[in-house]
């Protein structure tokens, strides 16, 4: 009886022993093997390990690229214009037993980089005027962000991958002065394209009537012309008319004076009899 229950606590102490030796590294994590507080074995490759019972540990850290967020900071640009920049990084551990040294644990390094990377923004950041974060150089200012992060995450055993700002916007009291600026700049713009607009229309109207008055003007010389042609033609036909019969033609000629000058029966002419320009009325006689 004694015999069994010896037997039957040794495998139950040889289970919990091989229980203790025994461990698995997932594909996705790196193991580490700690012996008294000390790293003693990283384990990079997947599958089953033997570690010592009682005094050895073991601790998983991930080899998939994992992201710290900056919380939101308030940075200053170069021309003096403040902006609150939210960014973050991706990094992965390359160096287990130095990340393991330095920042301990992943708590420990979001606490650090988030330090850096708020540090490397200040320092990009402030070389540039506040604009260059609006436009295509932004690109390059994250490039430089991460440079720097990654020069001073190195000594964690981390590599830093990418850096992004997520957001950069204006404090509040800063957004409200701008949009006033722009607000005012735009009345500016607006009243400047209307003053060249109302230039531009009296421009037009001056060549308007100044080309109007040259078509008239033309147009009266060439109307003066034909007048002159037809009153010359006329004066031909009544000299060549005349020419042919000049007493009937003074007869006719006195006849027309004596239609539009005798329109009235009180008409009165205070002239001597032997007038001419009785001549055809025989008054005088």
């Amino acid at each position: 009886m004694n015999k069994i229950y010896y037997g039957g606590f040794a495998v139950f102490a040889l289970l919990i022993i091989l229980s203790g030796s025994l461990f698995s590294v997932d594909q996705r994590q790196n193991g580490v093997v700690f012996q008294f507080g000390e790293a003693v074995r990283v384990i990079e490759a997947p599958g089953l390990n033997i570690k010592i019972p009682f005094i050895q540990n073991v601790q998983f850290f991930d080899k998939r690229v994992l992201d710290v967020k900056a919380e939101a900071k308030e940075l200053t640009a170069s021309d003096e214009k403040r902006v609150i920049v939210d960014a973050f990084a991706k990094f992965r551990i390359v160096n287990t037993v130095q990340f393991i040294k330095t920042v301990h644990n992943y708590q420990g390094a979001q606490l650090r980089l988030n330090r850096i990377l708020e540090s490397a923004m200040r320092t990009v950041i402030g070389k540039f005027p506040l604009n260059t974060l609006l436009t295509d150089k932004r690109a390059n200012l994250m490039l430089q962000i991460r440079d720097l992060t990654y020069s001073e995450a190195k000594n964690f055993g981390v590599e830093v991958i990418d850096v992004r700002i997520l957001k950069a916007d204006l404090p509040p009291e800063n957004s409200t002065a701008i949009y006033m600026r722009m607000q005012t700049d735009r009345e500016k713009e607006a009243n400047q394209i209307r003053a060249e607009g109302n230039e531009e229309a009296a421009r037009i109207r001056s060549k308007a009537d100044k080309e109007s008055k040259i078509i008239l003007a033309n147009a009266y010389m060439d109307a003066q012309k034909a007048k002159g042609l037809g009153d010359a033609e006329s004066a031909r036909l009544y000299n060549q008319a005349y020419s042919k019969d000049p007493e009937f033609f003074k007869f006719y000629a006195s006849l027309n004076a004596y239609k539009t000058s005798l329109t009235k029966e009180n008409t009165q002419f205070v002239l001597s009899p032997d007038s001419e320009f009785f001549k055809y009325l025989k008054l005088g006689k």
